[in-house]
């Protein structure tokens, strides 16, 4: 790895085992690409520990679409015992609807999988995948929505208009808010 990335052994050494206290982004991004992986920074806000307040939004404009007709419950577990995945929202009424939420769409694939996953191991009736209307998610289901239309073949008119009479709809379906 240390010829491929054109550094010596010993300062590859002093990288991996965290010997060197700030390593340079360039220097990863070298180590990463060697490997064959990209390198990824994120930045979080120093304030607030919630980071998921932009789906947070997301939910309770939906919450205040659905109105009272549903009773709503929030994480909601999946499976037994040492399963970690939750809906994000459960809708109960006259059966039960999972809502799981997204406010930027990345792999289309790996998320029908989750959904298909999570849809098979619950007792949910229907999901509904609740994405943010931006701009960019709207650029990717309009590219890519055929792929996503054997899991989610409803939209989101048919998914409220449903919901809003108080009935589970009659298939899952993606709703854009």
């Amino acid at each position: 790895m240390a010829r491929a990335a054109g550094l010596s052994q010993s300062h590859v050494s002093r990288v991996e085992n965290a010997e060197r206290t700030m390593p340079r982004l360039d220097e990863l991004a070298v180590h990463a690409a060697v490997l064959g992986q990209r390198l990824s920074l994120s930045v979080f806000p120093a304030g607030s520990p919630v980071r998921d307040a932009g789906q947070l939004r997301l939910l309770e404009r939906f919450r205040r679409r659905v109105g009272s007709r549903w009773s709503w419950r929030s994480e909601v577990p999946i499976g037994g015992s040492g399963d970690h995945r939750a809906w994000d929202v459960e809708l109960s009424g006259p059966g039960r609807v999972a809502v799981d939420a997204e406010t930027r769409l990345h792999d289309l694939q790996a998320l029908q999988r989750r959904c298909e996953t999570k849809l098979r191991d619950s007792i949910a009736d229907r999901l509904i995948l609740l994405v943010a209307s931006t701009a960019y998610n709207r650029r990717v289901l309009r590219e890519h929505r055929l792929a996503l239309s054997s899991t989610l073949p409803l939209d989101t008119r048919a998914v409220m208009a449903a919901l809003e009479r108080a009935e589970v709809p009659h298939a899952n379906g993606i709703v854009l808010l």
